[in-house]
């Protein structure tokens, strides 16, 4: 296994700046894209104090079953010029859809065979790309699977929950103020509450519907959403089930969370920085990685040489 830079050149000609992990043996391999979840987030899905940190163990646990994967720095994040805050939700999407191209293209990997790994954010944006030409096999960790202002309600309401009851209305009456105020804007970046806020990414993702891409979904795929993620409903599965027209796998994981680590306690963001303290749950690493090989048809390691 080892790793080496590679840039993706988006539509506009921004180059953004990845790392491609390629398996042990001789090429060329089956490959995956792997797409993080929203924020300012390098190609490990790390920002200040939240390091999700889990692009090296899954591109780790994929080079193992013979998948090369390339993850990138986000525009304004890391290597990647540019201004993450004045980034729309549409220009996330287009990235992804450029990075498939670019690896696609690659001598040392297979043009049949690259897949697509998104979480969160990302997986929305892993749906729309299931009818891209050069994309054989989608995996879904914790996606929403319903308008993109219902899903965003919900996220709020269920943080909500773990404030203090006097708290509560308040918070839920300023959420309301400030969404209110981000529909009205018609800028990249919008001040509320004097903070600089995404106003373009937030209003294209309020604005979205993912079920229309899941029903043009034309190949294989996984989708594994968490018993405990308090940001995605894990019921939305049953949405993807019913929706996608082919090959469709989904599984709730009782204790997994949305930061894709297993925690038995009650689910909670006040929890957060607990889970963070441990790696990526490696059984999901693991399924994720054995149901992309099979996809994928990567070679087994006694082959592989």
């Amino acid at each position: 296994m080892g790793d080496v830079d590679m840039t993706v050149t988006a539509d506009d000609g921004l180059r953004l700046a990845g790392t491609l992990t390629l398996p042990a043996g001789a090429g060329p391999h089956p490959a995956v894209v792997l797409l993080h979840g929203s924020g300012r987030l390098d190609r490990d899905a790390n920002t200040g104090r939240l390091r999700m940190a889990y692009g090296a163990p899954m591109a780790a646990a994929l080079a193992k079953d013979g998948i090369a994967t390339l993850r990138y720095d986000r525009r304004g994040v890391g290597a990647t010029p540019g201004d993450w805050r004045a980034t729309g939700f549409t220009d996330n999407r287009r990235d992804a859809a450029a990075a498939v191209r670019a690896l696609a293209a690659r001598p040392d990997i297979r043009a049949d065979a690259v897949g697509v790994v998104g979480h969160s954010e990302g997986a929305i944006h892993a749906m729309s790309l299931g009818a891209h030409p050069d994309v054989a096999a989608v995996v879904l960790l914790a996606g929403f699977a319903r308008p993109g202002e219902d899903a965003l309600r919900r996220q709020a309401g269920m943080i909500a929950r773990d404030l203090p009851a006097f708290a509560r209305p308040a918070l839920r009456a300023f959420g309301g103020r400030r969404l209110a105020r981000l529909k009205t804007t018609s800028t990249d970046v919008a001040r509320v509450a004097g903070v600089p806020v995404n106003a373009r990414w937030l209003r294209e993702l309020l604005a979205h519907d993912p079920r229309a891409d899941l029903a043009n979904i034309r190949v294989p795929v996984l989708a594994i959403t968490g018993g405990k993620d308090i940001q995605v409903d894990p019921a939305d599965l049953d949405v993807i089930r019913r929706l996608v027209p082919g090959d469709v796998e989904v599984h709730r994981i009782d204790d997994l969370t949305h930061l894709l680590r297993r925690d038995p306690g009650r689910p909670s963001v006040r929890s957060y920085s607990r889970q963070l303290r441990r790696p990526a749950d490696a059984d999901l690493l693991a399924q994720v990685s054995g149901w992309l090989a099979r996809r994928l048809g990567a070679a087994p390691a006694a082959d592989r040489h």
